[in-house]
């Protein structure tokens, strides 16, 4: 067992899911933040047990090429980002071995390689963000949490946000310290503002801002409205009402006090509506490259019928309806699938329909009320497929299962069990959506196994 505090050569051969990297120290696995594979470094035991520890660098042995300076200057310090010491090169070649490796060990599979489709750019993508507030000795400020905690890491530009959503950010915050709107303390369960919510709209540049609260009213609203009125694209201000204890950031009842209540965009030449609580994809470019991908995988017939499930705000069920004969978009989020029957008539297409539920039992459903669909496509959150769902598309015997996912540990878990019910893995592609974070997005075919 290696001892506490006790400083250790070694070698950092492999990542951990999370991006930090992996050295082995007399045969215990050594979790390094900051570290590069290749890189032998000099490390501070943090934390000590039997099979692994923690540790931190104290000096670099031998620099790896790929390590870079950092751009961001609270870099080490914002949990919001992983990757700003290594080039993007690195990044991506860890993102696709991830993928990769999980689908070989967890999966099942052999493959000798997972192509990525590489981000063309890492700054300015991100079209929504999240701040928690806090307050230090009577100034309240807005950030992201430090990695592990809630102490929350001021920083004065985002680089991998637009300047108008941090600019979004400085307003708020401006207000709130000007009219003295108490913030949010979660241990006390007591103030008013808990997070700043903006999304923007990358073709329309429309600017959505919802502020949290632990209540229902602010105060001096006008004051405020007329400092977010001085950003380009500012659209609309909703209030998000949440009063529970925990880590939930939106609440269920929303009030408009400026504008639609919502913004849209355009992505894969289709018109979108997006509410606070839409999913959307945070990175437009690698989002239309991923469903163009999806979508030719799926290969779809005039003839086809085609579940998506975890639909959304039915971003990838209206992209494919121009080649189905009919789409069946499933969401549990109320709100997302009133935005997609929206979507459905701005763009004019009638062979679109969505439900309301839980994708298992609605799946489940649907096959009892006789849908056999030809292909499906799933997009569930990082727990993957529940048992319900992987019942239903065994029952449903569709002929193709697109998967995009974004944990690869559960893609290759619901991978093999897809397996056992008669389906094979024809194609994997990993996708970087999040350039300087250890994310990474990937999307498999899986066919039926003909007799």
């Amino acid at each position: 067992m290696l001892i506490k505090n006790q400083i250790y050569d070694a070698l950092v051969t492999d990542y951990t899911a999370e991006g930090q990297g992996v050295a082995h120290i007399e045969g215990c696995a050594v979790f390094i933040p900051n570290a590069i594979a290749g890189e032998r470094v000099q490390v501070r035991i943090e934390k000590a047990q039997k099979t692994w520890a923690t540790g931190k660098i104290t000096a670099l042995l031998e620099k790896s090429p790929h390590r870079v300076n950092r751009e961001c200057p609270v870099a080490k310090l914002c949990g919001g980002c992983d990757f700003w010491h290594m080039d993007y090169e690195e990044e991506c070649r860890l993102k696709a071995e991830r993928v990769k490796t999980c689908l070989n060990r967890i999966g099942g599979e052999n493959l000798e390689e997972v192509p990525i489709l590489s981000a063309p750019t890492c700054y300015g993508y991100r079209n929504k963000a999240q701040y928690p507030v806090a307050a230090k000795k009577g100034r309240a400020y807005a950030g992201f949490f430090r990695a592990g905690t809630h102490d929350v890491v001021e920083n004065s530009r985002c680089l991998i946000l637009p300047r108008e959503t941090d600019a979004v950010k400085d307003a708020v915050m401006d207000y709130v310290n000007q009219y003295r709107v108490p913030v949010y303390d979660e241990t006390a369960h007591k103030g008013l503002l808990r997070h700043i919510y903006v999304r923007r709209g990358v073709v329309s540049g429309q600017v959505l801002v919802c502020l949290v609260l632990n209540g229902e009213k602010l105060p001096q609203v006008e004051a405020l409205i007329a400092r977010l009125q001085k950003i380009p694209g500012f659209t609309t201000l909703v209030l998000s009402v949440n009063t529970k204890k925990g880590n939930a950031v939106l609440g269920d009842k929303f009030i408009t006090l400026y504008g639609p209540g919502y913004i849209e965009d355009t992505l894969c030449g289709l018109q979108f509506r997006l509410s606070p609580r839409s999913f959307y994809q945070v990175n437009h470019h690698q989002a239309q490259r991923l469903y163009e991908a999806a979508i030719a995988q799926a290969g779809i017939t005039r003839q086809d019928t085609v579940l998506d499930l975890y639909c959304g705000v039915g971003t990838i069920t209206l992209a494919m309806a121009s080649a189905a004969g009919r789409v069946i978009g499933v969401e549990v989020i109320p709100q997302a699938v009133e935005d997609a029957r929206d979507n459905a008539r701005r763009n004019h297409i009638e062979n679109a329909e969505f439900f309301c539920g839980d994708a298992g039992q609605a799946a489940l459903q649907l096959e009892k009320d006789g849908v056999r669909p030809d292909v499906v496509v799933v997009d569930p959150p990082r727990k993957g497929l529940n048992a319900d769902t992987i019942e239903a598309l065994h029952r449903m015997s569709p002929r193709r299962i697109v998967y995009v996912s974004c944990d690869p540990a559960t893609l290759a878990r619901d991978v093999a069990l897809l397996k056992e019910r008669g389906y094979e893995l024809k194609n994997a592609l990993a996708a970087d959506l999040f350039p300087k974070c250890a994310h990474v997005e990937s999307i498999v075919l899986m066919s039926q196994v003909k007799d």
